[in-house]
């Protein structure tokens, strides 16, 4: 038995859970989420909770077990609280700015970057040099978050370069160091 797929996924109050026809909709106070799954899963709501069972002890079926299960509790919990990535920006005359349509971001080159909000995506400015990425679909806000990442990525040397908040990034002494 999958040690994740096994485990009961908790509804909290607010949010209601429909299965139809190998479809689940997950329905919260922020947004719906809907996502079909695998014909040998088996998804029930008991009381409050949501548990997913597999038909057979085949390799494909194990592995869909624990899939489907940490799918459908990403639902759950991006529909009850959001998920959010917090990205930092370091380097001279680096900074972001938020603006009607979602954030630029000033990255050393000779045009400003533009990225916009959409698709249950949004962005918050802090202060110039952080960005918080929030959604309700745990691999949009990492898809996007990776997207700006990868417009200028940290360099070992000198650390410049947008980056994760909890990444570290493994400096190098240079040319001069021996």
């Amino acid at each position: 038995m999958s040690r994740i797929g096994k485990l009961p996924i908790d509804v909290p109050a607010g949010v209601t859970v429909d299965i139809k026809n190998n479809f689940i909709t997950v329905k919260g106070p922020k947004w719906t989420l809907t996502r079909d799954y695998n014909k040998s899963i088996t998804i029930n709501l008991e009381g409050n909770a949501i548990v997913v069972t597999r038909a057979s002890d085949e390799k494909q079926d194990r592995a869909f077990h624990g899939l489907t299960r940490a799918l459908v509790a990403n639902m759950v919990t991006g529909v009850s609280t959001g998920f959010e990535k917090l990205l930092e920006i370091n380097g001279v005359g680096y900074k972001v700015a938020k603006s009607a349509k979602g954030i630029t971001l000033s990255l050393g080159f000779s045009h400003p970057v533009n990225f916009e909000e959409g698709n249950g995506i949004t962005f918050e400015v802090p202060d110039a040099t952080k960005i918080i990425v929030k959604g309700i679909d745990k691999q949009a806000v990492g898809e996007v978050a990776a997207q700006i990442r990868r417009k200028r990525p940290p360099e070992p040397y000198k650390g410049k370069g947008v980056k994760y908040a909890n990444e570290v990034i493994r400096r190098k002494e240079g040319k001069t160091g021996k």
